[in-house]
């Protein structure tokens, strides 16, 4: 039997009221007639994909997106009926179980739509796929320059329909969007052959949450919102939504308070040593659990003050200068992610110190910290 996960002094809080007012000011901004499908990767990157798919499905989301079959049989497994698309390529064993749980195929190699369309010749049925489009990623999805051998299988198929074409932007969320709009004339070229050779997709999908904030000419009628329903923009340049809120919290509590003397080190290698007398908290995180591995830098909220970090961050621990919060006392609340008082840490302050993006820190939390839906 394991322990209530409230007697670790570390942990997620997830806030659905969040997550729903979020997905209100998503609905009010996004134009009539878009749709949208909701990618939930990574664990919904780790905010818990089966809850946060069945708040994005109440509040408005018509498609769930994910990369893995786990991922996807996870969701039917917990009855989740709605359409998800598997985005990424599939092995050829996984197809059956494709078709067995209602999954969109994606893809941009002829050898998988034709793989997918022999399996729907052979129960009698079209199954759903979406064709893939590589217009200056260069990673998944055929050349724009070379959709010939993909949309011929398409159009001889019997097995399967037509029901998808799409592209993933590279630089959407930067700046300067030149790229992203050369990508996006790419995709158009590809769309109007599409039409000449007889192909109609029902869904033209290019948007990322950048893409959605920042270009509006590539909505189409499907955007796939990822990490902007969080209330994490993609980055810091992009357009703001009044009223996005982030949705995860990292807490812990101070497990120890003790007081250093001048020459007094901290943790391994002796990264930092005190100058004088400082109050020190030991905070039981580390980079076990997810947070950067870092020295000397960054710090977390403590009373709604900040309390730097010294030295390097171990595994399961690491220590922050309390002196300057005369009043901070052993199991305090300490904030390591999210808002205290009138101060916030948020993923990109993370991200930044750890030399990274917000992405990688949001599905960086490990599985060891218990999640609370509050």
């Amino acid at each position: 039997m394991n322990p209530p996960s409230h007697l670790r002094p570390a942990w997620i809080e997830i806030s659905r009221t969040r997550l729903r007012e979020n997905w209100l000011r998503i609905a009010a901004d996004k134009p009539a007639g878009v749709s949208v499908l909701n990618v939930i990767k990574a664990n919904a990157y780790g905010h818990g994909a089966i809850e946060v798919a069945r708040v994005a499905l109440s509040s408005g989301a018509d498609w769930l997106g994910v990369v893995t079959l786990d991922e996807a049989l996870a969701l039917r497994d917990a009855g989740i009926q709605a359409p998800i698309l598997m985005i990424g390529e599939r092995l050829p064993e996984e197809l059956p179980w494709c078709a067995n749980h209602r999954l969109t195929v994606a893809t941009g190699e002829p050898d998988t739509a034709r793989a997918w369309d022999q399996l729907g010749r052979e129960r009698g049925t079209r199954l759903p796929l979406h064709l893939k489009v590589d217009t200056g990623m260069s990673r998944y999805g055929a050349r724009w320059t070379a959709m010939e051998d993909l949309f011929s299988v398409a159009i001889n198929a019997q097995g399967v329909v037509c029901d998808g074409l799409f592209t993933h932007f590279a630089q959407s969320d930067e700046s300067d969007k030149t790229f992203a709009r050369q990508q996006l004339a790419r995709f158009q070229e590809v769309v109007t052959l599409a039409h000449r050779c007889g192909l109609a997709p029902r869904w033209l999908h290019t948007a990322n949450s950048g893409g959605f904030l920042d270009l509006p000419e590539t909505h189409f009628n499907l955007v796939r919102l990822g990490i902007l329903p969080l209330g994490v923009y993609p980055s810091t340049v992009c357009r703001r939504i009044s009223g996005i809120e982030p949705v995860m919290t990292v807490k812990a509590r101070l497990s120890v308070v003790k007081t250093l003397e001048s020459g007094d080190a901290v943790g391994y290698g002796m990264r930092w040593k005190a100058e004088g007398p400082r109050r020190v908290g030991i905070v039981p995180l580390g980079y076990g659990d997810g947070f950067p591995r870092i020295r000397n830098a960054g710090w977390v909220l403590v009373r709604g003050q900040q309390a730097p970090i010294l030295g390097s961050v171990a595994m399961d621990a690491f220590a922050v200068d309390i002196t300057p919060i005369a009043d901070a006392a052993r199991w305090d609340e300490v904030v390591v992610m999210g808002a205290q008082g009138s101060l916030e840490i948020t993923a990109h302050d993370l991200a930044r110190w750890k030399g990274s993006v917000s992405y990688d820190i949001l599905t960086g939390w490990r599985s060891r910290l218990p999640r609370i839906t509050v």
